[in-house]
């Protein structure tokens, strides 16, 4: 029984790791420039560096480049920016 678990969670966590994998290779080439404009033009160490970190954190950083605003900076809703914008 047990090493049945072990099994299925060593597939899970190749399987994460996988998915990771590609998705942190396009983060880097591509969409970090959605998430974050100031990373445009950014060197390849910097994308060596943050290569891992893609890799590891794919779910949340998927989110983030499916909703990023293309143009822009993301919206921050925070009570002290509304009431710094007038929108409290």
């Amino acid at each position: 029984m047990w090493t049945q678990i072990v099994e299925w969670s060593l597939v899970a966590l190749g399987a994460y790791v996988a998915i990771g994998l590609v998705f942190g290779l396009y983060f880097v080439a591509r969409a970090v420039e959605r998430v974050d404009h100031l990373a445009r033009g950014s060197t390849f160490g910097f994308r060596v560096l943050i290569f891992p970190a893609s890799v590891a954190l794919w779910p949340w950083l998927a989110k983030r480049v499916w909703s990023a605003h293309p143009g822009g900076e993301p919206v921050e809703h925070s009570p002290h920016r509304d009431a710094a914008r007038g929108d409290a």
